[in-house]
C-alpha cells in the first residue's frame, strides 16, 4: 500500500485556533486548514492512490499591522433554548451548514447551462464536506460474494426503484462462476438492446450447462412499516412494493429507459411541459388477481393528490425548492389555492396524462422510476377508507398500505405471502401489461436479521438463497469449503466484488441532540451522561474543527474490515456523498474557485471538480484519485479522510476554541460521546468497537466513545433510523447507518437532503 505526504502544518495552528465560527456571521467558514508536517498518511489502496495536494500558508495580517486575536464564541445557546423546535433547527443549520446553503441555492438557481449547474453543484458540495457535519462511509457494494443472479439482468441504473422489480432477472440453479459472470458482462457490454442482451446470455448459459431457475430468492434485514410507496421514502419499504406497480417508464437491463404505461411521451419546447400518452387496456387487480379497474390517466392525479396528503414523505420532490417544481404544487401545499386542478398534473382524457412545471427541470424524466411517480387508483383506494383532501375531506388513508390486501396492483407481482420478519412471497402477475418479459415468476424475500453471521452463506451454498455477500465470517468460511466434485474452494470458484450502486452510507453528526432515550420506548438506547457530559459534547458536536477531528480519526478501512475483510476493507469505501463518477460534463465549462477563474475540460467527473474546491480550500480530504479504476479515476475505493495526524491537528484548533466558551478536553478530562450499535450482530459489534478504538487512540484518549447497545434490530433502527425528526435522533454520531439513495439523476438528488428541511437533517439532529 502506498503512502503519500500529508499537507503542511499551518504555522499559526498552536498560536491560536483558527476563527470558524464568529457570533458576527453565526455560521461555521473555512478560513484556513490544520494539517500535520511532514508526515505520511495511509490514503490508498489497491484500487488507486489520490496523489494529494499541499494546502498554502495562510498570509496572517498586513505589513505593520498587529495580528487580531482569534475569538470563538460558539453557538448563543442561550438565545437557541429559547426558540421554539424549528427556529432553533434554523439556528443550528445556519452556523453550521450556513456557507454550503449559499453555494447550493446558487447552483439550483442555474438551469440553463447544466455543465455549470453540475460544476457549481460539486464545489457547493465540497464545501458540506468540509462542515464535517457529516462523512460518507461506503457504497451499497464493494464486497466479496457469490450469486446465480445473472450479472445485468436487471437495471443497474442508480436512481430510482426500478433496480427493485426483479422480473427481468436470470436466476440460474448453479452457482455461477468467476471466469463466466466476467465473460456474461462482456456479452452485455456488447449487446445493443435488452432484447439482444437476454438472447445472447440465455445461449452463453446454456453452452456452459447452467439451468435456469424460475424462482429468485433473497434474504434482507429490511422490516417493512408501510405497502403504500407512496407514503414512504425509506427503501426498505419501498424494496417490497415497487415490483407491485408499473411507471409511466422504465429502465431496462441496458439501463435504457424505456416506455412502460406511457407509451409515448412528448416534451414542449420550453421544457415546461410533458405529455404521456397512456397505454390502453391495462388493468389494476388485487391481491387475487381480481380486475379492480383500468389503468388510466386519472391515476397519476390520484397519485399527485395523495402526495400532497403525504407531503412530508415525498413530496419534497415536487416542490420548486427541493425538486422538479410541479406548476402551483407549492402553492397547494402553502394554502395560496384551494383548487387542486390548478395543480400542474391534468388527465386530459382517460390515455392523455400532462405534467406542467413552474420552469425547466432538465432530469424531470429520471423522477419516472421513483414512488412518487407510481400510480393510484382511486376507487381502490376509497375502498380501503383512503380520502383526499383535494376532495374537500379529511385525509386519512384508511386501510389503504396497512398490508398486501389493502393495495391494487399493476405490476409484474402479487403477494402471494406475508409474515412479518420472516418471508414475503410473490407470483407474476397474469394481468401483467408486459408479461412475456417475466423471466422470474416467482420470488421470496427472507428475513434475515443478522445474529447468525453464516445463515445468508448456508443458505446460498445450499439454494435456499440464490447468493450472498460475504461478511468476515463467510469468506473464512469460503475459503475452506470445497463444493461436492471439486477441487477448489467456494471463494475460487463463484467469488466477485461487487460494485458500488448509488447509494451513500454516512457516518452523522448530531449536532441538535434533544433526547438520551429511543423516543418510541424510553427504557431503550438509555444513555449514561451526565448533564454537565451532554452540555460539553453539544458545544464540540457544533464546533466545525472538532467534527473533522472526529472524521479523520475514524479508520473507515478497519471499520469495514469486521464486516468484509482485510483484502476488501477498501473496495466499497466512498469519500464523497454524490459518487464521484456520478456525472460528467458534456461540455467545457469555466467556474470560479476562491476568486480565480478554473476551466474544466469536457468529460471532466463531478469529483474532480468538488476536489478542485477542497484543495483550494487547504483541507486535507480526497475525494478524487484520478488513478483509480484503471485510470479512469473514482471517489470509491480508498481511505480519503483519515489520517491520524491530522486529527489531532484539528482537535487542538477545537480545544484551543471550546476553551474560550468554558469546555476543558483533556486527557484528564475527555469528552464523551454516545454511539448506538446492535449487540445482537456479530459484524455491528466489532465495527462499531473499531470505530471506538479508532478514534480514541487516534485522539489520544481525550474523547471517549460511549458504546450504548440495542439487543434487536427493531429498536436499534428506532434510535437513528425510524425517526420522524431530528428531535428523535437517539446518539451523538452514528457511523455508517443510514444512508441516501437518488431519486433522479441530478446531484441535486443528494444535496436537497441536507438543506434546510431537507429529509436527512433529522440525522444531524434538526429539522
Amino acid at each position: 500500500m502506498k503512502k503519500c505526504k500529508a499537507q503542511r502544518l499551518l504555522a499559526s495552528l498552536l498560536a491560536a485556533s483558527m476563527v470558524l465560527g464568529l457570533a458576527a456571521c453565526g455560521n461555521d467558514s473555512n478560513s484556513g486548514t490544520p494539517s500535520t508536517d511532514s508526515s505520511e498518511a495511509t490514503v490508498g489502496s489497491e484500487a488507486g492512490e489520490p496523489t494529494g495536494s499541499e494546502a498554502s500558508e495562510p498570509t496572517g495580517s498586513s505589513e505593520g499591522e498587529e495580528p487580531v486575536a482569534n475569538v470563538y464564541e460558539g453557538p448563543d445557546w442561550a438565545a437557541i433554548d429559547a426558540m421554539d423546535y424549528d427556529e432553533k433547527s434554523d439556528a443550528l443549520y445556519d452556523f453550521n451548514l450556513g456557507e454550503f446553503n449559499e453555494y447550493y441555492q446558487k447552483a439550483k438557481a442555474e438551469i440553463e447551462d447544466l455543465d455549470l449547474r453540475m460544476a457549481m453543484m460539486a464545489i457547493s458540495e465540497a464545501k458540506l464536506l468540509e462542515s464535517g457535519v457529516f462523512q460518507p462511509v461506503y457504497g451499497n457494494g464493494g464486497n466479496y460474494a457469490m450469486s446465480r443472479i445473472v450479472p445485468r439482468s436487471g437495471s443497474t441504473v442508480l436512481w430510482g426503484l426500478d433496480e427493485y422489480k426483479w422480473y427481468t432477472y436470470l436466476v440460474t440453479n448453479e452457482l455461477l462462476r468467476s471466469e463466466d459472470r466476467t465473460e456474461l458482462v462482456s456479452i452485455w457490454g456488447d449487446s445493443e438492446t435488452a432484447d439482444e442482451w437476454f438472447t445472447n446470455a440465455k445461449a452463453f448459459l446454456d453452452e456452459k450447462g447452467y439451468t435456469l431457475n424460475d424462482t429468485y430468492n433473497n434474504e434482507i434485514s429490511y422490516e417493512l412499516v408501510t405497502w403504500d410507496v407512496i407514503a414512504t421514502s425509506m427503501t426498505s419499504d419501498s424494496y417490497f412494493i415497487s415490483c407491485t406497480y408499473s411507471g409511466l417508464l422504465e429502465y431496462d437491463a441496458l439501463n435504457q429507459q424505456q416506455p412502460a404505461l406511457a407509451e409515448s411521451y412528448e416534451v414542449s419546447e420550453d421544457g415546461l411541459t410533458y405529455t404521456f400518452h397512456i397505454r390502453p387496456g391495462v388493468k389494476w387487480v388485487d391481491q387475487q388477481g381480481r380486475e379492480v379497474g383500468e389503468v388510466t390517466a386519472d391515476d397519476w392525479v390520484a397519485s399527485m393528490q395523495h402526495v400532497a396528503d403525504n407531503h412530508d414523505e415525498l413530496g419534497y420532490l415536487m416542490s420548486s425548492t427541493d425538486g422538479c417544481g410541479i406548476k402551483n404544487y407549492d402553492a397547494w401545499i402553502n394554502g395560496e389555492i384551494s383548487d387542486f386542478s390548478e395543480v400542474g398534473v391534468q388527465a386530459v382524457d382517460d390515455y392523455t396524462l400532462v405534467y406542467t412545471l413552474e420552469s425547466p427541470f432538465p432530469a424531470f424524466l429520471t423522477m419516472m422510476g421513483y414512488g412518487c411517480f407510481a400510480p393510484l387508483n382511486r376507487s381502490f383506494y376509497k375502498s380501503q377508507g383512503g380520502t383526499f383532501s383535494a376532495e374537500g375531506d379529511e385525509y386519512t388513508p384508511g386501510n389503504y398500505g396497512t398490508s398486501p390486501s389493502n393495495i391494487a396492483y399493476c405490476g409484474p407481482y402479487l403477494v402471494t405471502n406475508y409474515t412479518e420478519l420472516n418471508v414475503t412471497s410473490y407470483a407474476a402477475n397474469p394481468s401483467y401489461w408486459n408479461k412475456d418479459a417475466v423471466n422470474t415468476p416467482n420470488v421470496n424475500i427472507y428475513y434475515n436479521d443478522g445474529s447468525d453471521p453464516l445463515r445468508s452463506y448456508n443458505d446460498a451454498k445450499a439454494n435456499i438463497a440464490a447468493g450472498c455477500g460475504f461478511n468476515s465470517s463467510a469468506l473464512v468460511q469460503a475459503q475452506q469449503d470445497i463444493p461436492e466434485g471439486e477441487t477448489e474452494t467456494y471463494f475460487d470458484l463463484y467469488s466477485y466484488t461487487t460494485t458500488n450502486n448509488g447509494t451513500t452510507y454516512c457516518g452523522w453528526v448530531n449536532v441538535g441532540r434533544a433526547t438520551w432515550a429511543n423516543y418510541n420506548d424510553a427504557s431503550t438506547g438509555v444513555s449514561t451522561q451526565t448533564d454537565e457530559d451532554k452540555a460539553r459534547a453539544r458545544q464540540a458536536l457544533n464546533n466545525q474543527n472538532f467534527r473533522l477531528a472526529l472524521a479523520m480519526a475514524f479508520d473507515r478501512g478497519a471499520f469495514n474490515a469486521v464486516q468484509v475483510g482485510e483484502d476488501l476493507k477498501y473496495a466499497s469505501l466512498r469519500n464523497s456523498y454524490t459518487p464521484g463518477t456520478f456525472l460528467t460534463l458534456q461540455n467545457e465549462v469555466t467556474v470560479d474557485i476562491n476568486g480565480e477563474s478554473k476551466t474544466f475540460p469536457a468529460g471532466t467527473y463531478y469529483g474532480e471538480i468538488e476536489q478542485a474546491q477542497l484543495d483550494a480550500d487547504g483541507v486535507p480530504i480526497t475525494v478524487w484519485d484520478p488513478t483509480a479504476d484503471d485510470g479512469v479515476g473514482s471517489g470509491d475505493g480508498f481511505d480519503g479522510w483519515y489520517n491520524p495526524e491530522n486529527a489531532v491537528a484539528y482537535l487542538d484548533a477545537a480545544i484551543a476554541e471550546l476553551a474560550q466558551v468554558g469546555v476543558e478536553i483533556s486527557e484528564e478530562k475527555p469528552l464523551n460521546i454516545d454511539v448506538p450499535y446492535g449487540a445482537f450482530s456479530e459484524s455491528v459489534t466489532n465495527s462499531r468497537q473499531a470505530y471506538k478504538q479508532s478514534l480514541e487512540k487516534a485522539l489520544g484518549g481525550k474523547v471517549i466513545v460511549n458504546l450504548v447497545a440495542f439487543d434487536d434490530q427493531t429498536s436499534y433502527s428506532y434510535s437513528y433510523y425510524r425517526i420522524n425528526n431530528g428531535n428523535e435522533a437517539n446518539f451523538d454520531t452514528a457511523p455508517g447507518v443510514s444512508g441516501w439513495g437518488p431519486d433522479y439523476g441530478d446531484a441535486q438528488s443528494y444535496l436537497d437532503t441536507i438543506q434546510p428541511y431537507g429529509y436527512m437533517n433529522k440525522n444531524i439532529g434538526l429539522y
